[in-house]
């Protein structure tokens, strides 16, 4: 395995950092899950991240604390939003291996208390 997807074994958070219109960079500590050379991240549909992404799939990951802190080093890669169901199930059924399946659930329930839905990221390394 790539060293660059290696250093994401065993995290818990990696930063994502997406692009503004205006070339400003956001970061944001987010949950994620992999599945090979794959990563996915789950978060409400209609967030700044999405809609950057939307807008230029170029981004930069790292694994990080809870806080955003860089645990590894920063690499290249491409996301895009997917919306088939097939692929919500399977990131929900990781997400809830990794984290718990209690955790999840609460994330979530609260989550769609204040009607949002929430859409996958797909992640893969340049």
């Amino acid at each position: 395995m790539d060293n660059n997807l290696s250093q994401f074994d065993g995290k818990l958070f990696l930063n994502l950092e997406t692009l503004r219109k205006n070339g400003q960079s956001m970061k944001t500590p987010v949950w994620f899950t992999q599945d090979g050379d794959a990563m996915f991240v789950r978060t409400v549909a209609d967030s700044g991240k999405v809609k950057r992404v939307r807008n230029n799939g170029t981004v930069r990951i790292v694994p990080c604390e809870a806080d955003g802190t860089p645990t590894g080093q920063w690499v290249s890669a491409h996301a895009v939003e997917v919306t088939d169901e097939g692929t919500a199930v399977l990131v929900a059924g990781m997400l809830e291996k990794k984290y718990g399946e209690e955790r999840v659930r609460q994330f979530a329930a609260a989550t769609v208390a204040r009607g949002d839905r929430y859409t996958v990221l797909k992640i893969n390394l340049e």
